[in-house]
Parts: structure tokens; C-alpha cells; sequence
């Protein structure tokens, strides 16, 4: 349980940092950041980490490759987001 909040965490941080590094003209506010940022960490952490050999959900292990997985899903995943909205925005003129 405690492997789950501090990637809760991490997530929120690393939404913020994937934020700054994704922003563009339209950009999509703090929150959607961070809830989106949570995701994508959790999602790369879950899935991605452990099939390139890192184990990020062991409490005496957190390394900087780990971080860096978590970021790489959270930045993937906003663009995806901001994709999507950009499409929907088009559409809808």
C-alpha cells in the first residue's frame, strides 16, 4: 500500500515536471497535469519498468531509472491527451 501512495506522488511531481516539459499554446491546466501525470507514471511503472528489468515496487528500491520510466509514461501520455483535445477542438469548428 505504501509502494501505491508514494507512486501517487512521485506521479503528481512528475505531472507537474511533464507539464513544463509538454507545454504548448494551449495548454491544459495544472490538474489535468497532475491527475494525467499520476496515470502515466503509474501505468509506465506498472507495465513498462518491469519488462526492462527495473523494479520500481519494492520499498528499499527506488532508483533514478525508475524515475525516469515514470516520467517518459507521464509525458507520453500528455501527449496524448493534448492530442485528443486538439482533434475534438478541430472537430467541433
Amino acid at each position: 500500500m505504501i509502494n501505491f501512495a508514494v507512486w501517487l506522488v512521485v506521479g503528481a511531481v512528475i505531472g507537474c515536471v511533464a507539464g513544463l516539459l509538454m507545454r504548448d499554446e494551449e495548454d491544459q491546466g495544472v490538474v489535468v497535469n497532475v491527475l494525467v501525470g499520476v496515470a502515466g507514471a503509474l501505468l509506465a511503472g506498472w507495465l513498462v519498468a518491469p519488462t526492462i528489468g527495473l523494479k520500481v515496487l519494492n520499498p528499499k528500491v527506488f532508483n533514478m531509472g525508475a524515475l525516469a520510466v515514470a516520467l517518459a509514461g507521464a509525458v507520453a501520455l500528455l501527449a496524448v491527451v493534448g492530442f485528443v483535445r486538439r482533434a475534438r477542438r478541430a472537430k467541433s469548428r
